[in-house]
């Protein structure tokens, strides 16, 4: 299901009415429409307004506001406002609230203060949203509900009775009777074998380190728990409003939740992302993300939350500079959205989110900030076209939320160093620089399309996934500790690289963690060299050909990258991929998008008609491309060809025939 009420690229923000005299109302629509605003996001923390007694809603003033919002020709993005409960709600059901790992029971004055578990808390949640539903179902302005907000930002896990009660149900399903749990946990380590499931508690804090399969099993019910709050939530709108699409805010690469499974349960996928202005290489971690949110559904995204320019929860909230907020703006249209939302419309007055940045700042209409809103407006409506065009690309790299959460049980592991998201990074930095195209994907999913695929690390690794793994017929890289243990947490028979070992032809004898600040030096065939950080491994190579060799310590001479066939295996994380890489991308028959220099990002979507080429400079001074083929740069109307300049933080969308 699509958004479709609402034609072209979405552009608005989240707008907070309740905050403000209805006098100023018709203001905020008419400058809404002055800015080109197509679509708002309402009432995410209205709750306490909408229903101010149990039972008792007080729909008046949002009618009112939907009304004015569908006058001027604005869409509605509504939320069900469940993202925290009323007071009401809390101080009669104090058990609502979230209890820590300590057993401290958190107090009501932030938000997101619930139990997962809770059904009190649930009941209420689905009992607002179908009020919500029956009393907006036919509403002109409402193009896309908006369930809760930003699951798992404040409250992850709640470490209370019904959290446990519901944890024993969870496992119980999984593993069907205790003797299942007992082998999959190996509770004959200290000690641990339960004889029934009500002896389970959770990770709660214990004297010293928890099974690290429990705590594996408890971030997949973690993840689970607060699917359920969400999937509550939908059935109820599906059934009252079933052609509105659904959403909820996604906070782009979230250890928490596994967004492969959360994505299946969303109409749309949507994001929430702020880059650092501070940090000048922000655009390549986030592009990342934003190439993470257009693979979990394999079509465009939202963005529905984005900074204007300073947030207000940093150490130092430093804004973002002249050109900042279009480059990066255009950068997730880049990248597969059809959307470009904001937090917020109107910057607040009060609370912690005061001095937040907004499409409409403070000193109003006279602020920069209000020019940069109104020329992204134009710029938005002069890219209308590329709405629903898709990305082609032909790397993927494997991301795994299960590996990533094995990775991070603390005191069981070789290196708590092991950071999955950094690997991540440093293998798609380069690839990102030379404008390749990405997608991310599951370890289970087909790969046929693609002619290469990278895979950091597959920590856990099934007989089913390294079977997908050995049927892709392109070239493959794994990276080091991949194919360690199983989907519990168990070592494979031989150790690593378990399933994986015919296809990598390679068996790791020992894991070799490196001290804080330890060089490690390996040498290439052709006699370059380059350090590793964190990590390395005592390899016997089976039967495979040897790339590069530790060349120094107590690894000197020992195999460091090998390669069987066309799959590559790197036991170690080089501080730079690209000796790896570069002849790994050339035998794949990888090609750039565009020829690029340092700080231009080379970006293409594709309709049945058109490419639209993006460039992107993110540096700060002037950069020259030269276009491979002449078009229309469709932010300036501009016919473009040959040598091209780009402006310190200016950007070129080119169309050019298909």
């Amino acid at each position: 299901m699509q958004l479709t009420r609402v034609p072209g690229l979405l552009f608005g923000g989240d707008y907070n009415p309740e905050q403000w005299p209805e006098d100023v109302w018709a203001e905020d629509v008419r400058l809404m429409s002055e800015a080109g605003v197509t679509m708002a996001t309402v009432a995410v923390f209205s709750w306490s307004r909408l229903e101010p007694r149990e039972g008792e809603y007080d729909f008046g003033w949002l009618d009112r506001v939907l009304d004015l919002l569908h006058a001027h020709g604005i869409a509605a993005d509504l939320a069900t406002a469940t993202a925290t409960p009323p007071p009401w709600l809390v101080r009669t059901h104090p058990e609502v609230q979230p209890v820590d790992a300590a057993g401290t029971r958190l107090e009501f004055g932030s938000r997101q203060g619930y139990c997962p578990s809770s059904p009190v808390f649930r009941a209420a949640t689905t009992r607002l949203a179908r009020a919500m539903a029956e009393r907006y179902a036919d509403h002109p302005a409402l193009a896309m509900w908006h369930i809760s907000n930003e699951y798992a930002d404040h409250t992850l896990e709640c470490f209370c009775d019904e959290s446990a009660r519901h944890f024993r149900a969870w496992l119980a399903d999984r593993y069907g009777d205790v003797a299942g749990l007992n082998d999959a946990w190996g509770t004959s380590c200290w000690g641990q074998h339960y004889t029934g499931f009500d002896q389970v508690a959770p990770p709660r804090k214990a004297p010293g380190p928890v099974n690290p399969a429990q705590l594996l099993d408890w971030r997949r019910f973690c993840s689970d728990a607060l699917l359920e709050c969400f999937e509550a939530e939908k059935a109820v709108l599906r059934e009252v409003t079933p052609d509105v699409p659904v959403t909820t805010n996604f906070m782009s690469i979230l250890p928490g939740l596994d967004y492969w499974t959360w994505a299946a349960a969303e109409d749309i996928v949507s994001d929430d992302a702020y880059p650092d202005p501070a940090d000048p290489a922000s655009h390549v971690a986030v592009a990342l993300s934003y190439d993470l949110m257009r693979s979990l559904k394999q079509r465009p995204w939202l963005l529905l939350e984005q900074a204007p320019s300073a947030v207000s929860w940093r150490e130092v909230n430093v804004p973002k500079p002249a050109g900042m907020m279009r480059l990066h703006s255009l950068q997730t249209l880049a990248h597969g959205a059809d959307g470009v939302m904001f937090f917020q419309w109107r910057q607040a007055r009060y609370g912690p989110e005061k001095f937040h940045s907004a499409l409409l700042p403070h000193g109003g209409t006279a602020t920069r900030g209000w020019q940069d809103t109104v020329g992204l407006g134009r710029d938005l409506a002069n890219l209308a076209e590329i709405a629903g065009t898709r990305t082609t690309a032909d790397v993927a790299l494997v991301f795994d939320w299960n590996s990533w959460w094995g990775l991070a049980a603390p005191e069981s592991m070789p290196s708590n160093r092991l950071d999955l998201r950094a690997m991540l990074q440093a293998w798609y930095a380069p690839l990102h620089e030379r404008g390749i195209a990405v997608d991310l994907a599951p370890p289970g999913r087909d790969l046929s399309s693609y002619k290469a695929v990278i895979v950091p690390n597959l920590y856990l690794c099934t007989d089913e996934q390294a079977k997908n793994l050995g049927n892709f017929a392109g070239r493959l890289i794994v990276g080091p500790f991949s194919g360690v243990v199983d989907e519990a947490d168990r070592v494979h028979p031989g150790g690593a690289p378990g399933p994986l070992r015919d296809l990598l032809g390679v068996s790791v004898d020992e894991f070799w963690p490196l001290a804080p600040g330890t060089a490690q030096r390996v040498r290439f065939a052709d006699g370059a060299t380059g350090n590793v950080h964190d990590w390395a491994e005592w390899l016997r190579v089976d039967d495979a050909e040897v790339l590069a060799r530790y060349d120094d310590g107590d690894l000197a001479g020992r195999p460091a990258v090998t390669r069987r066939g066309r799959a590559t295996y790197v036991s170690c994380l080089p501080d730079d991929v690209r000796p790896i890489l570069d002849p790994f991308l050339a035998a794949a028959g990888v090609e750039p998008v565009a020829d690029v220099p340092a700080g231009v990002e080379a970006c293409r979507r594709e309709s049945a008609d058109h490419a639209y080429l993006f460039l992107l400079n993110h540096g700060t001074a002037a950069a020259d491309v030269t276009l491979r083929r002449p078009g229309t740069d469709l932010l300036t109307g501009r016919a473009l060809e040959g040598r091209t300049t780009l402006g310190p933080r200016d950007a070129v969308v080119l169309r050019t025939a298909r």
